[in-house]
């Protein structure tokens, strides 16, 4: 069996599978869509951790894979005539990498899987300079949705000194269970948060200062979105609370190209 091809021309699979299922990052449905493709593209992630343990060039081996899967999600954007729809493209791209592609490779345990997911990243990132994406486990993810994590909120709060369970949080949840997902909109804006807040928060736990970043955070946005709901100001929080994840997402989820 020759592993290396098998495994270079599955790359482009991995992410039209993960496409096919963006649909299903919903918190019911998950689980099951993840496995499902995880399944159809274990095949692949044999071949390459088979091939990584034969080659004696492993660097030069993992990087033709992720240069293979990088330039099989440009291809496509390129192929989109009008700027918007390229946009709209690689906003997808981004998130089939970031819930499917990038934690199923983590997702296989293998000698390969994590050099192999830095080394995806990394072609990634040369190819759309503006992304910022993060490695994040299936488990990490998943549990997200079944603990109804506040990702960003959880993080401020717990620099804070307040407990999981503390006033402000529940507060907030409840506020996301309810009134955000009754609004025709709502569930776009709660996936899109569930897509950049990991990597957002790894990003400022890796930055310089991350207890001046969370007090920020706190003093800009959630305390004033906690006032507005208690005053049952509820579209005001909302249009608050879309600046916090629109102007997050800007600084740690996205950047400037370098030049």
């Amino acid at each position: 069996m020759n592993y290396y091809l098998t495994a270079i021309e599955g790359m482009p699979g991995m992410l039209d599978c993960a496409e096919g299922v963006l649909a299903d990052f919903r918190k019911n449905r998950y689980k099951d869509a993840f496995q499902k493709i995880y399944l159809e593209n274990q095949p692949v992630l044999e071949a390459l951790e088979q091939g990584y343990l034969m080659v004696i060039d492993k660097d030069q081996y993992l990087t033709n894979m992720a240069e293979a899967l990088a330039d099989s999600a440009c291809a496509r954007v390129e192929a989109c005539k009008r700027r918007g729809a390229k946009e709209r493209v690689l906003m997808d791209l981004n998130l089939a990498m970031a819930v499917y592609v990038l934690p199923m490779i983590l997702e296989y345990k293998g000698q390969s899987s994590k050099p192999f997911a830095d080394k995806a990243l990394e072609s990634w990132k040369a190819r759309f300079p503006k992304t910022n994406l993060q490695a994040a486990e299936f488990t990490y993810i998943e549990q997200g949705f079944h603990k109804k994590y506040c990702y960003i909120t959880t993080a401020v709060c717990e620099v804070l000194g307040r407990p999981d369970d503390c006033y402000e949080l529940n507060l907030l949840r409840n506020y996301r269970d309810t009134y955000l997902t009754s609004l025709p909109d709502g569930e776009t804006l709660i996936r899109r948060y569930y897509d950049v807040a990991p990597s957002i928060v790894k990003h400022i736990n890796q930055s310089e200062c991350p207890e001046k970043v969370y007090q920020g955070i706190w003093e800009n946005y959630l305390n004033p979105c906690i006032r507005l709901i208690e005053n049952g100001e509820s579209e005001s929080c909302r249009r608050l609370y879309e600046d916090m994840v629109f102007e997050l997402e800007k600084r740690y989820f996205t950047r400037k190209a370098e030049i």
